[in-house]
């Protein structure tokens, strides 16, 4: 049910006293003893702010009375909050500004598990005074429309964000035509006016599903996916007419990724351009050609988008190194910048402007490896920073432990970026540790920031180690193609080779090592118990491959066909022409290997990697390992979504650890 309009004493007090908080008040829920496991896995208090274009309003994302993530618009100069969309069973996830006037919204349940979600997060729009509240998309999913209200479209319609100037009521969306993993997507691709719910479907080929507005609204650029090709067109306003600016093997060294049309009306993308690392470049439209000079590029990681606009011209970029930073190309901008990293030295502070702002307010997001996502009200003119909220307010940054990057040297040379987390107070030497593998393996999976899972681990005294193996992106093209066909063999060395530095450098305790992680890290949990019986000492793994034959025979997994096809063979491995290398590094089939502790749990409806990978691995290694426990999630998917089985799972984990690692730490960090 939406209460609108939705209006609340205790929600406008609630506004009111964190505004008169500041950054550095901190009310502590716990004292002398360990944090409970809920106020680091719960979901986010205050989960967003984003000013308006004019600057004059901020709309942010609270909890409304039923515990349910709502939208709230905050007058700056009154500073009176509105709230604007709540819902009794259902959670903001999604919103943006349309303009100054207006915002768009959908909406999603947050605490419901994977087998409980059967809406799409459907659309709607409202004005910043919380009238003409209006749902332009259905969320009940249905194949056939029917019963639907005048001008609310069905559920397969979704938004598309978009550059835009931020002036009228309309926003783009697409229409999804084709369905399942067997097929090429097929989408119509639209502007829906948010007042009156009519849309205008725009010309644009058939199979684009990434698509590229210029300033005044006009698809410009699009990207069309078909197997394993990648075409981009153009809409050349010269002639009227689509065509082909380049076609490439996805896999290629030498593709290019269209970010956005800035409103200069120029094509920034993110390419190699013959080099190892990516960097964003400006598209030559006339001569279909990358201009030579990068906008940013760097010598040691890869960086891709974040780009910033002002109304007229690129103003800054925002990217990952080691750490989130803002390059920004505007001298006002970077002022601003620097005054706001003196007044909160201790921080990333990431700021969101109005792109036409009539007021001196930014909004700052402030975060770090100890403190959580915290937003904050600045004041250019009186330099005055007011507190807006944070995500996890409940938990003390003092009494969060500090992450490093540091570079080991793999056994064949290769560089290895590694994440460690020392436990606060600690001492920092001979401590039990956790080897922690991202998933993917295809992604970064360390980042300079608050991280519940790490804090969590290190909260109970564990170091916690995150290597970025080969395959890891963000790294270069060199990084990520070394991994190539190296599941349970080079990547699984890059793991141990980490381990084995955080030995040699006094961090860990060589005899209390545990390997974790979920999905491909959990395959590399398995693969590091068979491979490195002698560094770990007990394994833990969640929703995990343990047979990389499972991931093309298993139909009921989501795994898409192209990528089993095209993708997979070359990146992981031919299921047919290199079976027996696939056999000597699948853990399936590795199990009587496996001898040490190992915790298993798994997602009755994980539709990534299906539960059969767990059941048939704990019906081989019980066998002959005694000392397995398996937990399944029964409504759970590829991760677990419910805050009672977060806390369930994590709690196993640190009774599993301290049973098997953690016997000899003495007292807990934070007593």
């Amino acid at each position: 049910m939406i209460l609108y309009p939705p209006r609340f004493v205790t929600l406008h007090r609630m506004i009111r006293l964190l505004l008169a908080a500041t950054l550095f008040l901190t009310m502590s829920a716990w004292s002398g003893t360990l944090p409970d496991a809920e106020l680091f896995f719960k979901n986010a208090n205050f989960s967003g702010a984003k000013l308006s274009p004019n600057a004059k309003f901020v709309a942010v994302r609270i909890p409304n009375k039923e515990h349910r993530a709502s939208l709230v618009v905050l007058d700056l100069e009154t500073m009176t909050p509105q709230p604007v969309a709540s819902f009794e069973v259902a959670d903001v996830v999604m919103f943006q500004w349309i303009n100054d006037e207006r915002l768009i919204l959908n909406v999603g349940d947050l605490q419901a598990a994977q087998a409980d979600i059967h809406d799409a997060p459907g659309l709607y729009a409202v004005n910043r005074d919380g009238t003409e509240f209006r749902q332009l998309v259905e969320r009940n999913i249905e194949y056939l429309k029917s019963g639907l209200e005048a001008n609310i479209l069905p559920w397969n319609n979704f938004f598309i964000a978009a550059k835009q100037n931020q002036t009228g009521n309309d926003v783009f969306i697409g229409q999804i035509e084709g369905y399942g993993k067997n097929v090429d997507q097929f989408w119509q691709v639209k502007t829906l006016n948010t007042r009156n719910g009519r849309t205008v479907t725009l010309d644009a080929p058939a199979y684009a599903n990434e698509w590229f507005f210029d300033k005044d609204g006009t698809l410009r650029v699009v990207v069309i996916r078909k197997g394993h090709m990648r075409t981009v067109q153009y809409n050349d306003p010269s002639t009227g007419q689509w065509r082909k600016l380049a076609e490439f093997d996805f896999l290629s060294k030498d593709a290019f990724e269209p970010i956005t049309i800035g409103p200069d009306n120029v094509l920034y993308v993110a390419s190699n351009n013959g080099k190892d690392k990516t960097a964003i470049y400006r598209f030559d439209l006339e001569h279909n050609r990358l201009l030579p000079d990068a906008v940013v590029a760097s010598s040691k990681y890869d960086i891709d988008g974040g780009l910033l606009f002002n109304q007229n011209r690129l103003v800054g970029v925002r990217y990952d190194v080691d750490g989130e930073v803002t390059q920004w190309f505007d001298p006002e901008m970077e002022a601003l910048q620097k005054t706001i990293d003196r007044l909160l030295p201790t921080t990333t502070n990431r700021i969101d402007f109005g792109s036409r702002a009539e007021t001196p307010y930014v909004v700052i997001d402030a975060f770090s490896d100890v403190l959580p996502h915290t937003f904050l009200l600045f004041n250019k003119e009186t330099k005055k920073i007011s507190r807006l909220g944070a995500s996890h307010p409940d938990l003390e940054s003092k009494k969060m432990s500090k992450m490093d990057l540091v570079h080991v040297t793999a056994r064949d040379g290769m560089d290895i970026p590694t994440y460690v987390t020392i436990p606060n107070g600690s001492g920092g030497k001979n401590l039990p540790m956790v080897v922690l593998v991202h998933g993917g393996p295809w992604v970064r999976g360390g980042f300079w920031q608050w991280e519940s899972e790490v804090q969590f681990l290190a909260s109970r005294g564990y170091v916690v180690l995150q290597p970025e193996f080969r395959g890891s992106i963000g790294y270069g093209y060199h990084h990520f193609h070394a991994g190539w066909k190296q599941w349970g063999r080079a990547m699984q060395d890059d793991v141990a080779d980490a381990a084995k530095w955080a030995i040699s450098s006094g961090i860990a305790d060589p005899q209390r090592i545990c390997i974790a992680g979920a999905s491909y890290g959990g395959y590399a949990t398995l693969m590091g118990l068979v491979n490195n019986p002698d560094i770990f000492r007990c394994g833990i793994n969640w929703v995990g491959v343990t047979d990389i034959d499972l991931l093309y025979s298993v139909k009921w997994s989501d795994t898409n066909e192209v990528q089993k096809k095209y993708g997979m063979p070359v990146m992981i491995g031919d299921p047919v022409k290199e079976a027996e290398q696939l056999k000597a590094v699948s853990p399936l089939v590795q199990a009587a290997r496996i001898k040490q502790p190992l915790l298993l749990a798994y997602g009755g409806v994980d539709e990534r990697v299906p539960e059969i990978h767990g059941e048939k691995f704990y019906k081989a290694v019980k066998v002959g390992n005694p000392d397995v426990e398996w937990v399944s999630y029964p409504d759970e998917g590829h991760g677990w979504r419910l805050l009672k089985n977060k806390v369930d799972f994590w709690t196993r984990v640190e009774k599993f650890l301290d049973k098997n690692i953690g016997q000899h730490i003495g007292q807990h960090i934070g007593q």
